[in-house]
């Protein structure tokens, strides 16, 4: 049945739903990549709560989603931005998220790796302090058993005075840390308060810093995760990095090209688009894996234009848009997010949302998704 989806100047237009979802079933390990998805999580919608309170989550169809994810063969970054890190999830909520998907992940064989960062600081802190955040938070997840992703700090970005301050607290963490771990970039327009990381606005500065930090200590850092949205940088970055250490593409822009790599070298992936991506990013990479560039790029190009949308600016917000896709793809009952952020995007954005991964075939119940828009646009008061 034909569906009126509005745009962003009030007008109806009609969208016929696509009556079919791509067959997508799980397969092999990959073998020429590898592939994390940052996974979002599921709010229990009948906890009594405010946007400012602890979140509320709900953990069954929370792991539910970390074990379909795992069933194609993706790995799961856990307790990052997607997951609503500084944006509604605070750090008891996702110490708890770390632990019970850790233990979820040896019982499923999946690979986990774990946001680290200094989130339990609440008001301005000094290096010292900063430290010893991230001291707490590197033992919570090794305790674990995932592996350590050191994340970007924004308690790090207000008390650090310049580029040696940040060498000086990687390097005492990278130091400690049991096992080699990812550290993480992540740019402004994702989080406006790092603006300025690694001691400098100039990003080639930066850059230098960044690749000092991994030079002093090759042998503990695994790769690097890069979400800047400027795929020449992140070309110019991983040429540049020691033999070993991979780099992680975390550009929801320019994500195919970069997987696909060139004659000299690719970037592996720590994407939140492969969070309602999952299963055809995996099938996907199962064709690169048979060396078929093309074929991988024809299945993942299309794609863009969905991911492109999400992550619109305010890029921040793009964790509403990836729930909103798990709601209507059935991996969840509702569409409740923690903090509320449920509200962040408007109702002409989700309907392009839904009539781009609608074309895609990304929902497995098409049907259904369609009968959720229906009722969402209803709500919103668009009754035909």
């Amino acid at each position: 049945m034909t569906l009126h989806l509005p745009d962003a100047h009030g007008t109806l237009r009609a969208y016929e739903p696509r009556t079919e979802p791509l067959a997508l079933t799980p397969g092999a390990p990959f073998t020429s990549r590898t592939v994390f998805s940052a996974a979002h999580v599921v709010a229990d919608p009948y906890a009594d709560t405010t946007p400012d309170s602890p979140a509320a989550v709900d953990w069954d169809a929370t792991l539910a989603f970390r074990r379909h994810l795992w069933s194609h063969g993706l790995g799961v970054a856990e307790a990052m931005d997607t997951a609503q890190r500084g944006m509604g999830l605070d750090w008891a909520g996702a110490a708890e998220l770390i632990r019970r998907s850790s233990a979820e992940a040896k019982a499923a064989g999946g690979r986990i790796a774990c946001g680290v960062g200094t989130d339990q600081l609440t008001g301005p802190a000094n290096l010292t302090e900063v430290r010893a955040a991230y001291e707490e938070q590197l033992a919570v997840v090794e305790e674990s058993g995932a592996q350590a992703i050191l994340m970007a700090s924004r308690a790090l970005a207000a008390a650090a005075r310049g580029p040696e301050d940040y060498l000086e607290v990687y390097g005492h963490l990278l130091r400690q840390a049991a096992e080699p771990v990812i550290l993480h970039w992540l740019g402004p327009m994702f989080d406006p308060a790092l603006e300025g990381y690694w001691g400098s606005s100039d990003l080639d500065a930066a850059t230098d810093t960044f690749l000092d930090v991994i030079a002093a200590h090759p042998d503990k850092v695994d790769g690097i995760k890069v979400s800047l949205l400027d795929a020449q940088r992140e070309i110019d970055l991983r040429r540049r990095l020691p033999k070993g250490v991979r780099c992680y593409t975390g550009d929801d822009f320019h994500y195919p090209e970069l997987i696909a790599g060139d004659e000299q070298g690719f970037s592996h992936a720590l994407l939140g688009i492969f969070d309602p991506l999952g299963p055809l990013a995996a099938q996907a990479v199962r064709v690169l894996d048979t060396g078929d560039r093309e074929g991988f790029r024809a299945l993942l190009d299309p794609t863009v234009g969905l991911s492109r949308h999400l992550f619109q600016a305010p890029t921040r917000f793009y964790k509403t848009g990836v729930v909103f896709l798990a709601w209507l793809a059935g991996h969840q009952s509702h569409f409740t997010m923690v903090g509320g952020l449920q509200s962040a995007r408007s109702l002409p954005h989700f309907a392009r949302a839904y009539e781009l991964a609608d074309t895609l075939g990304l929902f497995p119940d098409p049907k259904r998704a369609e009968e959720r828009m229906r009722n969402l646009l209803s709500l919103y008061g668009v009754d035909r």
